[in-house]
């Protein structure tokens, strides 16, 4: 049977995967509803954006363009997710950008970090 930690493991792994659907699809509320209230968001050549409405600001703000996500994988363990898959920018000729996010989940479930590294050629 299940522990506890594998149940907000689970809940954490449905939460990411929202995430990315929301993000998508413009949807700052639902997005907003999955987020811890101490969320911290960590991307490269950004200084870390902390609580809910700064992360939510940075993606459906102009601190980053928007973009679609195509996520390839999304794993978890001991409350943490790992989400691995492609950004693209609508109208940059299919370049996209590769990327791995990592997330703390919170004892409720709720994303409570999230540090995307991204693929960079040699």
């Amino acid at each position: 049977m299940p522990g506890p930690a594998d149940l907000v493991t689970a809940a954490g792994i449905d939460h990411v995967r929202l995430v990315y659907d929301y993000l998508d699809a413009g949807d700052l509320d639902s997005c907003a509803s999955l987020l811890h209230d101490g969320v911290v968001l960590e991307l490269p050549g950004l200084p870390p954006f902390h609580g809910r409405p700064a992360v939510l600001h940075t993606h459906f703000g102009h601190s980053v363009p928007r973009a679609r996500y195509e996520i390839d994988r999304v794993v978890g363990q001991d409350r943490s997710v790992v989400a691995t898959g492609r950004r693209v920018v609508p109208g940059t000729d299919g370049q996209d950008l590769r990327f791995v996010d990592v997330f703390t989940i919170a004892d409720d479930g709720m994303v409570l970090s999230c540090t995307r590294y991204y693929h960079v050629a040699p």
